[in-house]
């Protein structure tokens, strides 16, 4: 692991557990066991390590939702690949994902604008995967209001003791938000 690498999983873990507000740049440096001059050789600042900590993580699951929206899946294996992939990123990644859904509203200016459009831009990849079903007739038209929801409901974990298995949590949660979402056809008259 590169100094950069253990800077930045140590960083993660104190503003987990600490708070971002409630940690220095100083008790990250010496968690790391960097210096000061080394660690500014990594980092200008403690925001700009909560910025590179929340793209990181909404930067990779939203790599793997063009993935799998390039590969062609049926609507409800697409789904399911976008849930399964998000929720073991959050089960491998627990403390990033703490510090993101807890501590992104500390960034200002252009690093806020931009992890929140990094985050829209992941969300909008599960708008297509939903108009990709209900455009096969295999899903009813959904409420925009829907889709944070179920991006918080799968990425919320990061703040809990989630169960060990995360396929199993993320089917669990798929299967009741398809139940809901599963067009219905008309009963053919007799």
């Amino acid at each position: 692991m590169s100094d950069r690498e253990r800077l930045l999983a140590v960083a993660a873990g104190l503003f987990a557990r600490q708070g971002y507000h409630g940690t220095d740049i100083a008790d990250v440096a010496k968690a790391a066991g960097l210096g000061r001059d080394a660690l500014h050789r990594h980092v200008e600042s403690k925001e700009a390590l909560l910025y590179t900590i929340s793209r990181a993580r909404v930067d990779h699951v939203t790599g793997q939702a063009a993935a799998a929206l390039g590969a062609g899946h049926p609507p409800e294996d697409l789904l399911r690949t976008l849930a399964r992939g998000l929720l073991r990123d959050v089960a491998d990644h627990r403390a990033e994902w703490a510090v993101f859904l807890r501590e992104h509203p500390a960034l200002t200016g252009d690093r806020q604008a931009d992890v929140l459009a990094a985050h829209e831009r992941y969300a909008d990849q599960w708008r297509q995967a939903l108009d990709r079903g209900v455009a096969a007739g295999v899903l009813r038209e959904a409420p925009a209001a829907l889709v944070p929801g179920v991006v918080g409901m799968l990425s919320h974990p990061a703040l809990w003791d989630a169960p060990a298995d995360p396929d199993a949590l993320a089917d669990a949660y798929l299967d009741a938000l398809l139940g809901g979402l599963r067009a219905t056809r008309p009963a053919s008259a007799p």
